[in-house]
């Protein structure tokens, strides 16, 4: 390894690993933490607990961050040929992939000790979830819509959100194994919220392939972008109403009252915003709308949260 002291304008090795981990890009992290903020409020119908809220907050930065290792990793062949992804440390070989795969693990690691201190099912659901995971960066070269792995293992959330708030068993090795039991912590709602997540990320994660469809085309990589062709921006607006429509209906009988609409209305308003900035496929449109994603995520989040506070 080298010194962490820096030569000349060489960056240091804290400076390469915050950028490994995208510090500076939070967007990543509150795409996650959103829909699993929702899934505690809902499960818990109100305000979980400091500790679950601490886990959650904790647990998403640190799962991103180490998302983003692996994900380095996997894709530095490709991401050369990559403009926006040309510069990152370990395409550029400013870090050597061993020394990512160090740095992801401990960072999953300690997300791990986070989850630790929940119960059995979230434990259980935190190992699918880390190795569906792992298996996103593959389903590229694989998949024609790899935006679906990437919404099934950005969804995990919500299925730990609602075991966790669960009462259930404490950890241990034979408890997680009992796949009955993760399953039966999650109730119809958080299966419904689930699903309609998936096609949240599915519309966020398409603006983002937009971004480097033309790249992608000349390497070979699959996305949903490329799959969807001149029906992407249709697509994508779908994808953004299926996830609201899911949401609003599965959620109506728990949230009674306007408070929740207006949270819809807000994250309705941004859709169609979404789509002035998408209709004409710039890079600079598409990547601005997948930026300001999250605000939906949040919309959503605060309608559910002041519901139960006002009630």
């Amino acid at each position: 390894m080298r010194s962490i002291a820096p030569r000349g304008d060489e960056p240091s090795r804290l400076a390469l690993y915050r950028d490994l981990i995208r510090w500076d890009r939070p967007a990543g992290w509150l795409l996650l933490l959103w829909p699993s903020l929702s899934a505690l409020w809902v499960s818990a119908e109100g305000f979980p607990g400091w500790h679950l809220v601490s886990v959650f907050v904790l647990g998403t930065i640190l799962m991103r961050s180490a998302g983003c290792c692996f994900n380095d990793v996997a894709d530095r062949d490709f991401d050369r040929h990559v403009k926006r992804t040309a510069a990152r440390p370990v395409t550029t070989g400013a870090l050597n992939a061993a020394e990512a795969l160090c740095v992801g693990s401990v960072l999953f690691l300690v997300a791990f000790g986070l989850v630790l201190t929940t119960n059995a099912a979230a434990v259980a659901w935190s190992v699918v979830a880390l190795g569906v995971s792992l298996a996103y960066p593959y389903a590229k070269r694989i998949v024609s819509m790899p935006q679906a792995v990437l919404g099934i293992a950005y969804s995990f959330g919500i299925l730990m959100a609602f075991s966790a708030v669960r009462e259930g068993p404490d950890w241990s090795l034979e408890s997680v194994l009992d796949l009955r039991l993760a399953w039966g912590a999650i109730p119809p709602l958080g299966w419904a919220m689930f699903l309609g997540n998936l096609f949240w990320v599915i519309a966020y994660d398409t603006e983002y392939a937009m971004v480097d469809r033309d790249d992608d085309l000349r390497i070979g990589i699959k996305t949903a972008a490329i799959t969807l062709g001149r029906w992407d921006v249709v697509g994508i607006l779908l994808c953004y109403l299926v996830f609201i429509a899911t949401w609003s209906f599965s959620l109506r009988p728990v949230l009674r009252g306007p408070v929740f609409l207006v949270g819809v209305l807000a994250a309705l308003a941004q859709v169609i915003w979404h789509a002035v900035l998408i209709r004409r496929r710039t890079r600079e449109g598409c990547f601005k709308a997948f930026q300001h994603n999250h605000w939906i995520g949040c919309a959503m989040f605060a309608g559910i949260a002041a519901s139960y506070m006002l009630r």
